[in-house]
C-alpha cells in the first residue's frame, strides 16, 4: 500500500500522515516512521523520512540529486586515484607508459568540479517540478526490482545510442575544434577526466542521460499499461551511469572487467583506444553501435574489417564466374 501519495511542492503537508507528531530532528523523524511502517525497508524508510524532514520538495530533490552526483561521481575517481598510486595495478594498465601526474589530476578536478556548479547545478534544481508535472512518483513502496531493472536497461540502450550518434557529431570538423577538443586533452584517460568535457558537450551527452527518462515519464502518463517512473529508480540510474562514465575513462582494463563476462559491455578498453586513436568506438556503454556503423578503432577492429573486406570482395567475385 502506497503511503506517500505524488508528492509535489504542494503537498508536502500530506507526508504528516506517516507519524502522529511532528519532530524537526531527523533520527526522531525516521524513529516515528520505523515504528508506524514495519513493512518498509530502510532505505525507504530513509526516503520518506528525508523528505518529511526537508519539508520543501523542489529544494529536497535539488539537494539529493546534487549531492548524490557530488558523493557518487568523485566517490568513484576516488579507487582509481588510489590504484593510480599503487605501482602493483600498473600490469593492468592499458597505457602503462602515461601515468596522470598529481598536477594533471588536481587541474582536471577543479575544471570538473567548477563545471558541476556553473553549468550542471541550475537544472538539476529545476528538476522538481519536471517530475511532478510528467507524473514520476516518489512515494513509497518504491517499485519492485524488476520493474527498476528493466527501466534502466531500457535507458542504458537509449543513452548509449545517444552518445553514439552525438559524439560521432563532435568527431567533426568545427565541432571537434571548438567543442570535442577540450575532452581529448588527455589522450590516456583517467577517472576524474570522465566529465572534463566543454559545457556544449556536457549538456548535449546529458540530454541522452535524463531526456529518455523523461520521454518514458510521458509515454507511461500516455500509455497507462508502462509502469510509471520513480524518483529513486532515477536517481540509480544516474549513479549506475556516473559509474560507468568514469570506469570507461579508468585507463584499466582487468580480468574481472565487466567486459570480460559481458562482451557486448565496451569497458575501459573501448574507450580507451578512443583517446588513443582520436577517432571511432564513439559509443559509451555498448559496442553494438560501433559494430554495427563500422566505427570501431584498434588493431582488432582493423583487421577485423579487413578480413570483412576480403570475404565480401571473394564473395563478389565467385558471383561473376
Amino acid at each position: 500500500m502506497e503511503v506517500l501519495h505524488q508528492l509535489t511542492s504542494n503537498h508536502t503537508s500530506s507526508l504528516s500522515s506517516l507519524i502522529n507528531t511532528h519532530p524537526t530532528a531527523f533520527s526522531s523523524i525516521l524513529k516515528e516512521v520505523d515504528v508506524a511502517h514495519h513493512s518498509l525497508n530502510y532505505i525507504e524508510k530513509l526516503w520518506a523520512s528525508y523528505y518529511i524532514y526537508m519539508n520543501n520538495d523542489i529544494l529536497a530533490t535539488g539537494l539529493l540529486f546534487f549531492i548524490t552526483h557530488e558523493l557518487m561521481y568523485f566517490g568513484r575517481c576516488l579507487p582509481w586515484f588510489i590504484i593510480d598510486k599503487t605501482p602493483w595495478f600498473n600490469r593492468y594498465k592499458i597505457q602503462p607508459n602515461k601515468i596522470p601526474t598529481n598536477q594533471e589530476q588536481w587541474e582536471c578536478f577543479k575544471t570538473v568540479l567548477k563545471q558541476h556548479f556553473l553549468v550542471e547545478a541550475l537544472p538539476i534544481w529545476l528538476f522538481h517540478p519536471l517530475c511532478a508535472k510528467l507524473g514520476i512518483t516518489y512515494d513509497v513502496p518504491f517499485p519492485g526490482w524488476k520493474v527498476q531493472a528493466m527501466q534502466i536497461v531500457i535507458f542504458f540502450i537509449c543513452e548509449d545510442f545517444w552518445h553514439f550518434t552525438f559524439h560521432s557529431l563532435f568527431h567533426q570538423g568545427w565541432f571537434y575544434k571548438n567543442i570535442h577538443k577540450v575532452h581529448h586533452k588527455y589522450a590516456a584517460p583517467f577517472g576524474l577526466a570522465a566529465e572534463y568535457a566543454h559545457p556544449v558537450e556536457v549538456m548535449a551527452l546529458g540530454v541522452g542521460t535524463v531526456g529518455f527518462p523523461i520521454l518514458y515519464a510521458y509515454l507511461a502518463t500516455v500509455y497507462t499499461n508502462m509502469p510509471p517512473l520513480h524518483l529513486f529508480t532515477l536517481t540509480t540510474w544516474i549513479v549506475l551511469r556516473l559509474f560507468q562514465a568514469v570506469d570507461s575513462h579508468s585507463g584499466y582494463d582487468f580480468p574481472w572487467s565487466l567486459n570480460k563476462f559481458f562482451p557486448l559491455w565496451a569497458g575501459a578498453a573501448h574507450h580507451d583506444e578512443h583517446h588513443h586513436y582520436f577517432i571511432g568506438n564513439y559509443a559509451s556503454s555498448f559496442t553494438l553501435w560501433d559494430w554495427l556503423f563500422q566505427t570501431e578503432c584498434g588493431s582488432y577492429a582493423k583487421k577485423r574489417r579487413e578480413r570483412n573486406s576480403k570475404a565480401s570482395a571473394e564473395s563478389k567475385h565467385k558471383k561473376t564466374l
